[in-house]
């Protein structure tokens, strides 16, 4: 039996973002400094870590304004797509509208973003339809461990240190 993402599965959603995005950091504070490669730079990635922070905290703000035809839409998608796909989908627009990297007023509430990555997403090549819950997909969209995927950039090296924290 299929389940219709709603609104509360993408507050859930940005919500978990924020929590996986704070605990990262805490993570990383922890790490002992042999680390981190030379070229490791604390300060851009804690800007990093606040500006998605801070853009997650607008568009929770704006989450009762989704349209229920957008949800449907991102239901079909979680059915039909990859939940890794999605979420690599997912995390390349968010970094896009935490950096401002498309115009504010094309990302400005969680009706537009959604809108964004639906057709981001929809642009690709179709996927197969998942037999399984759309609300449980969408949550296999988000990682646990390294949520902005800041320990794959070159410059960190800290990726192998968390390990112990890799069972997301």
């Amino acid at each position: 039996m299929q389940t219709d993402i709603m609104k509360d599965d993408i507050r859930d959603l940005f919500a978990g973002f924020v929590v996986a995005i704070e605990l990262d950091q805490l993570r990383v504070d922890a790490l002992p400094p042999e680390a981190f490669l030379d070229d490791y730079s604390d300060n851009t990635w804690r800007i990093w870590r606040r500006c998605h922070l801070e853009y997650l905290s607008l568009l929770l703000s704006t989450v009762d304004e989704i349209q229920p035809v957008t949800l449907e839409k991102l239901t079909w998608i979680a059915v039909n797509y990859d939940p890794k796909f999605v979420g690599e989908r997912l995390l390349d627009v968010l970094g896009a509208a935490s950096a401002d990297s498309v115009p504010r007023e094309d990302v400005a509430t969680a009706e537009l973003f959604l809108k964004m990555l639906i057709q981001d997403v929809s642009g690709r090549t179709e996927g197969r339809s998942i037999a399984q819950d759309a609300s449980t997909l969408m949550k296999r969209w988000l990682r646990d461990t390294d949520p902005l995927h800041i320990a794959r950039d070159p410059e960190c090296g800290y990726g192998p240190y968390l390990g112990g924290y890799a069972a997301s």
